[in-house]
């Protein structure tokens, strides 16, 4: 057994049910469970290893709860910098058809480090395109390799043009195929146990994508395997005209009519949702994995956060895809978290404090997990540090909110299951140089 010890921090953000803030804390670390946390006065002075967090904020591993990793190879095209997301999808459907094993591969190792590098330590990404031989097994060798905590989801789309969907056929896939494939990384991949550090998610992709069979057959499959369930909902009005024109419902009680509420789903956006709607989603436990920048970028609207909390619905935050958002930043999906629903509600409608809630324990709730979230005894070893004594929170007053307020700032130290990730604000262990140069030739192979 090992132990690392963090101490001399300006403050430790524990996020624990106290919420202590906790100046010149420490945190103890033994393998890749928290053993400790408290003032540096108060904990042991050695460890096998001890680093000096002086001058630095540490907290939770923060929580990304939907994205879509392989769309960094189609981040900031001309052509779709001023669309709404059904032209959005309709201009990048067929360049993604030409995605390889490789592509995936690459995309996620350039995603989850861009994440790493900006404070996540456990994402949720959802991959629902595989052409080509893809499959979902290429990025969960990237999130191992890179050491992520990881909820990768099988995704789907079945319902092509011909049959009224939005995607073009040659995109989608056979219904039995994709509930085989489901199953197979299911058995292969799923971790249901403590500190996991892969569980698999269940994620046909959108009302408007896949077929009301496979909605309710996911779902069925979802409950036998004990695995959650995510997609889409409420995103946009687009989708809402859709689902009134082909079902006669509303997209929350379309999906809602074929099983799809729960502690264990979750929907993405959640930006044009009734009253009625949060209510429902508060008393059954679905989540709402919220996703600002992605919104604004598309022009979706702003989603009722202050509402969902004040109902209690399970909120957290998301980047969501690379090619909505241009940027896998969480901390920087904080601050637009509170400054939209500042626009919306006022300048009361969140704190600081509660959008760090959100990317932490809010996401890990959202995921199922009592594990991460918090830096408490007994937590998961995900932990990370930001140095305060920098031109972008210089003269701040209240150095914890200034995470959110101030310039977005990359991570100096990201810990994850008790393994240094992250130093010096550098990425161990991986040449992002060579792998950012394989990215980008990728990226143009298949723009072209």
């Amino acid at each position: 057994m090992t132990t690392l010890l963090l101490r001399n921090a300006s403050v430790v953000v524990t996020m624990d049910e106290g919420r202590r803030e906790i100046k010149d804390g420490a945190v103890l670390i033994r393998d890749n469970v928290i053993e400790a946390v408290g003032p540096s006065s108060d904990l042991p002075g050695t460890a096998d290893r001890v680093i000096d967090v002086r001058g630095k904020i540490v907290l939770p591993g923060l929580v990304n709860t939907h994205h879509h990793l392989y769309q960094t190879l189609t981040r900031c095209l001309a052509e779709t910098q001023d669309a709404p997301l059904f032209s959005w999808l309709q201009t990048l459907y067929p360049i993604w058809a030409k995605l390889t094993p490789e592509a995936v591969y690459v995309s996620a190792l350039v995603g989850l480090a861009e994440l790493l590098l900006s404070g996540c330590t456990t994402s949720l990404d959802q991959l629902y395109l595989f052409p080509n031989g893809v499959t979902l097994d290429d990025e969960i060798r990237a999130a191992r390799e890179l050491g992520v905590r990881f909820h990768p989801c099988r995704g789907s789309m079945s319902l092509g043009e011909s049959e009224g969907g939005l995607p073009p056929d040659e995109v989608v896939e056979d219904e039995d195929a994709i509930l085989d494939d489901c199953r197979r990384v299911i058995e292969a991949f799923h971790d249901p146990r403590p500190y996991s550090m892969c569980r698999l998610v269940i994620a046909p992709c959108s009302p408007f994508s896949v077929t009301p069979d496979l909605l309710r057959d996911s779902r069925d499959l979802a409950r036998q395997y004990g695995v959650h369930c995510h997609t889409h909902v409420a995103e946009t009005l687009d989708e809402e005209a859709f689902c009134l024109e082909q079902y006669g419902r509303r997209p929350v009680e379309y999906l809602s009519d074929l099983g799809w509420l729960g502690e264990d789903v979750s929907y993405a956006h959640g930006v044009h949702l009734t009253e009625p709607e949060m209510q429902l989603f508060a008393q059954t436990g679905t989540g709402v994995a919220h996703c600002p920048t992605s919104n604004m970028r598309l022009g979706s609207g702003i989603a009722p956060v202050r509402r969902m909390l004040e109902l209690e619905v399970k909120v957290g935050l998301a980047v969501d895809g690379s090619a909505s958002n241009d940027s896998s930043h969480m901390l920087n999906e904080a601050r637009m978290s509170l400054l939209l629903q500042r626009v919306k509600e006022g300048s009361t409608a969140l704190s600081a404090r509660q959008v760090l809630e959100m990317a932490t324990l809010g996401g890990a709730a959202l995921l199922g997990r009592d594990d991460i979230g918090a830096l408490a005894t007994g937590k998961a070893a995900d932990v990370i540090a930001i140095d305060v004594e920098r031109v972008e929170y210089a003269g701040a007053g209240d150095l914890v909110a200034a995470l959110v307020f101030c310039g977005p700032a990359k991570v100096d130290l990201s810990i994850v299951d008790g393994r240094v990730l992250v130093e010096g604000g550098h990425l161990l262990g991986v040449d992002m140089d060579a792998v950012v140069r394989q990215h980008n030739h990728l990226a143009a192979q298949m723009r072209e």
